[in-house]
């Protein structure tokens, strides 16, 4: 069965101020310009998602809410996991394999170097660092979930560059 998985960078944060944890870090004017600009891009790709995971930091809670309101996904339906912040590749890959069965279509939104790494692996592609507010679509032929981890996907569409 054909899933795909749409793999987003935050977007831009503001610069921090002295002793602000990272984990607070919210985004900056352009970058919630360019989180409504991503929404509009997978809308226009994608028609829709079924689930949307995102890590519980700032600017990641800020980048996933814009998104589900431009892709009319309801925000209380966002599952943020703690894994996702800064997550390595193998913890995103453990959030995705947790998701149920009735899923076809994922917005995962979390870090660097996480979200890039996991587009490498899926895809055996050397994709470009994904930079804030970029998303790499990952179309997966797996039975279920819990497949992903030793799936190989093809790239199917990517938003490299910032709006």
């Amino acid at each position: 069965m054909q899933r795909t998985l749409l793999i987003c960078r935050h977007a831009t944060t503001q610069e921090p101020f002295p002793l602000q944890p990272d984990f607070e870090r919210a985004l900056s004017f352009g970058g919630i310009k360019e989180a409504h600009a991503t929404g509009q891009w997978i809308r226009e790709n994608f028609i829709k998602i079924d689930a949307l995971v995102a890590s519980p930091a700032r600017r990641t809670t800020a980048t996933a809410r814009i998104l589900a309101s431009r892709l009319y996904f309801p925000e209380e339906k966002i599952k943020f996991n703690p894994t996702l912040y800064n997550g390595h590749e193998s913890h995103l890959l453990n959030c995705l394999g947790e998701l149920p069965d009735e899923v076809r279509t994922v917005l995962l939104v979390a870090h660097n170097p996480g979200v890039t790494r996991l587009a490498r692996e899926l895809t055996s592609q050397q994709i470009a660092y994904l930079e804030p507010s970029c998303v790499a679509a990952v179309s997966l032929n797996i039975a279920n979930w819990q497949e992903i981890h030793v799936a190989t996907g093809t790239l199917l569409e990517h938003k490299l560059e910032r709006i």
